[in-house]
């Protein structure tokens, strides 16, 4: 594990340092300058799903409790639902998805976010995941606990 411009490195995969995660489920959750919140999958989540075929969402505009899928992801390997680690109003989808679905490989933390919501009650549910060393040090004993490979990067891929 070792920590570089403002991301660390554990098993070979990338985990920036400002973002809130929830680990078992691989999901990071950025906090705009708006008070809105981005969402989407780690570097560790599309390199256990591999390829992404198709994301499709939920409508936008609806209120979604803590837990409950905004999108369903498939994948080479899988097919699964993504469900949200904050409750809010879905603002917005990222529609380039719907062209190109393995921006989730390429750019899990820039271009390949998934959907943007209006939280309900941030503080209550940003407490409930973790961010920064805290984060780092979860993702390092879930990876060796469930003998996680180190992650694999595609052509092409952005660092955050």
């Amino acid at each position: 594990m070792r920590e570089t411009a403002g991301y660390a490195i554990v098993h070979s995969c990338i985990l920036p340092l400002d973002l809130y995660y929830r680990v078992e489920s691989h999901q990071w959750v950025r906090v705009e300058a708006d008070g809105s919140v981005r969402l989407g999958y780690t570097d560790v989540a599309q390199t256990v799903a591999g390829r992404i075929l198709q994301v499709t969402f939920r409508p936008t505009g609806r209120h979604y409790a803590r837990d409950a899928t905004v999108a369903v992801v498939e994948s080479a390997k899988w097919l699964g639902a993504y469900r949200t680690p904050i409750a809010g109003v879905l603002l917005e989808t990222n529609t380039a998805l719907l062209e190109d679905p393995e921006l989730v490989n390429r750019s899990p933390y820039r271009r390949g976010w998934l959907v943007r919501l209006a939280p309900d009650d941030l503080a209550h549910d940003l407490s409930e995941l973790l961010s920064g060393p805290a984060a780092v040090a979860a993702y390092d004993a879930f990876m060796t606990r469930r003998g996680l490979d180190d992650c694999v990067h595609c052509e092409g891929y952005e660092l955050p």
